[in-house]
């Protein structure tokens, strides 16, 4: 073998490696991504039950219904709304009428169960997805997404 030929099959078994490395890479990292939807994205898309994401909007007036540790509401963007169960504790600053951002998995009959639940830290922020998802749906009222 010539020593063209060895540094073209070097070359070759080196890329053959590098594309198997990006591959596998590729398929660790998509485990653990979130996707971050509003109620509204999460009709339209249609997403798989047990599916990871991020909802977030605004803790609707009215919903929050606490039975010792469970809790239940629901997370509007000012169109559509999405009900949420939670086990555990809430964030302090967590209360009707604020952005939220919850974590977790739907389940088949449209039930967010949220493993997680972010809230706003002062009266001025909202996180800026939950922003950004209330002005695409022409419901914003704030000043400015992200704002502290």
């Amino acid at each position: 073998m010539s020593p063209k030929a060895r540094r073209m099959r070097f070359v070759l078994i080196a890329l053959a490696a590098l594309f198997v490395a990006s591959g596998l890479i590729l398929y660790a990292l998509d485990d653990n991504l979130v996707y971050f939807y509003s109620p509204t994205d999460v009709q339209e898309k249609h997403i798989a039950p047990d599916t990871r994401i991020r909802i977030g909007g605004l803790v609707e007036e009215g919903s929050v219904v606490r039975k010792g540790n469970d809790v239940s509401f629901r997370v509007t963007d000012l169109s559509n709304s999405i009900p949420v169960r939670f086990t555990g504790a809430l964030p302090d600053l967590f209360r009707e009428g604020q952005g939220v951002v919850t974590e977790g998995k739907l389940t088949a009959d449209g039930v967010f169960i949220a493993s997680e639940v972010l809230a706003k830290h002062d009266e001025k922020y909202m996180p800026p997805e939950v922003a950004d998802a209330l002005k695409r749906s022409g419901q914003w009222q704030g000043k400015e997404a992200g704002g502290s």
